[in-house]
């Protein structure tokens, strides 16, 4: 056998040593607390079944999906909206502060560079390493040194915190999808009440001629003997409560004008000159689909806050092993700068360094269990918005439904309504009834249009909601619509 020579010894020995200091360090790490598993996370699609809901192909929403209403005015107002809004600025600030984190995740991962020059003057004690003459004299110490330094992520920590910070990330976004869409959503439904209001209006100021009208016809008959004091009283008790419905429905367009006024960053009289015109009820052949999960942003951020805990966890139990940092310098050192850049001045060095929690007070196993609180939290919130969501578009499917049948009846309430008004008017031209019967048939004419033109604001309205509880067809970047993650959602604490 071939004798050792002394560096190889020293090399072998070295190898040794250092394979028994790690075994010694990884056998003492702090003991890492056994966790619970996390809850389970509920799949949208599969609470959407359960519901009687359908998910799957269907009528698409697109995401500016105000303009499908065909009213360049409306139009103008979301814009200006969108343009102005504080929670959309909010909104904004956020994902530059969710971004920053990210790009500072980002910068663990890559090594770190340095540059160092000192001049120090200073005396020398005579009690230290250096011998006489340096010992007890004034002199000039230069330095000029380069570093590196990388942090070896062998268990994984800063992968787990750039996953968490990307995630934290995406529900930014996600937010700023959702507060895009409360936007659109509130302006929309502002302006059509508006709209309503004002087309109410109309109606009513007709139905008050009609009413005065009859009136002044019944009092001629009563002045004649025709009518008595009682029909008198019957024509003229209508006509104060809808002069009355008259300033409810100014004062109500007065506040849906400030609303408006105020969604879209204008003063109180901003909208004061608004005249809206009600929407038509859109045309939608297919029931919209019900995919939740991609459709709706308020899922896919608190979806998106799941995944960021589970790898905040994964960080936090990194934290009891320990870390391998590598560092390597180079540079000059003098004592005396007129030494300073001469080739002997030069150094440099490199090597590993090791850091191991091995007592820290409880701190670490705290760090890991609120890690993991906020994970189930994260969970419990996820859970909660889903069944919310799947019951807000269910409410909203079958109002829809109940509205179309509604106006299905009204339409012919009215169709029968223009029938006798009609036939009231031939006989009244073919003197078989007098000018009362003409004016009453009208007036229940209107009646009709004005229970038709609220059943067609509140189906608008009820589109608008529907629309909402479906996403306002926002799409999750990077995730098709129909692809569940509750694999991320429920994975295991590891």
């Amino acid at each position: 056998m071939t004798p050792l020579s002394p560096s190889s010894l020293h090399r072998t020995t070295l190898a040794l040593a250092m394979g028994a200091a790690l075994l010694l360090v990884l056998a003492a790490c702090a003991p890492i607390p056994k966790l619970a598993e996390p809850g389970q996370a509920l799949d949208g699609d599969v609470a959407a079944r359960q519901l009687g809901l359908t998910a799957g192909q269907g009528q698409t929403v697109d995401q500016q999906w105000w303009k499908s209403f065909g009213d360049a005015q409306l139009d103008a107002l979301v814009d200006q909206a969108m343009a102005q809004s504080p929670s959309l600025a909010l909104a904004r600030a956020r994902i530059a502060r969710a971004a920053a984190m990210t790009e500072n995740a980002q910068a663990n991962e890559r090594p770190n560079a340095s540059l160092e020059a000192s001049v120090t003057r200073q005396r020398i004690t005579e009690n230290g390493i250096y011998p006489a003459p340096l010992a007890g004299s004034v002199r000039t110490f230069g330095n000029v040194q380069a570093g590196l330094s990388y942090e070896w992520d062998f268990f994984g920590r800063h992968e787990a915190e750039l996953k968490a910070a990307l995630g934290q990330q995406r529900a930014a976004e996600a937010d700023a999808a959702a507060a895009r869409l409360s936007v659109a959503n509130a302006v929309t439904k502002a302006y059509v009440a508006l709209a309503r209001s004002q087309a109410q209006s109309r109606l009513l100021d007709d139905q008050v001629a009609l009413r005065q009208q009859g009136f002044d016809l019944v009092r001629q008959r009563s002045s004649a003997g025709l009518d008595n004091s009682q029909e008198l009283r019957q024509a003229e008790a209508p006509l104060p409560d809808l002069q009355r419905q008259q300033l409810v429905l100014r004062e109500q367009q007065t506040l849906l004008r400030n609303q408006i006024a105020a969604l879209t960053g204008q003063g109180p009289s901003g909208a004061a000159q608004l005249n809206a015109t009600l929407p038509r009820v859109l045309d939608w052949q297919q029931e919209p689909n019900l995919d939740l999960l991609g459709r709706r942003p308020d899922l896919a951020a608190a979806r998106a806050r799941v995944e960021a805990s589970a790898q905040d966890v994964r960080a936090a139990r990194t934290h009891f092993y320990p870390s391998v940092n590598l560092s390597a310098f180079v540079g000059l050192n003098a004592i005396g700068l007129d030494e300073l850049f001469k080739g002997s001045s030069r150094q440099f060095g490199a090597g590993p360094a090791l850091n191991l929690p091995l007592f820290d007070a409880g701190h670490l196993r705290a760090s890991l269990r609120g890690s993991a609180a906020e994970q189930d939290a994260a969970i419990a919130s996820y859970n909660g918005a889903v069944l919310d969501a799947v019951r807000d578009a269910s409410d909203q499917f079958a109002t829809l439904q109940s509205l179309r049948q509604q106006q299905a009846q009204q339409d012919a309430l009215v169709a029968n309504a223009e029938s006798q008004y009609s036939l009231a008017s031939q006989r009244f031209k073919a003197g078989l009834v007098n000018r009362l019967a003409v004016l009453n048939a009208e007036q229940s004419r209107v009646t009709q249009q004005r229970g038709q033109l609220d059943l067609q604001a509140q189906t608008v309205d009820a589109q608008i909601n529907l629309i909402r509880a479906l996403g306002g067809g926002y799409a999750e970047p990077g995730r098709a619509a129909t692809t569940t993650q509750a694999d991320k959602t429920n994975a295991p604490r590891g």
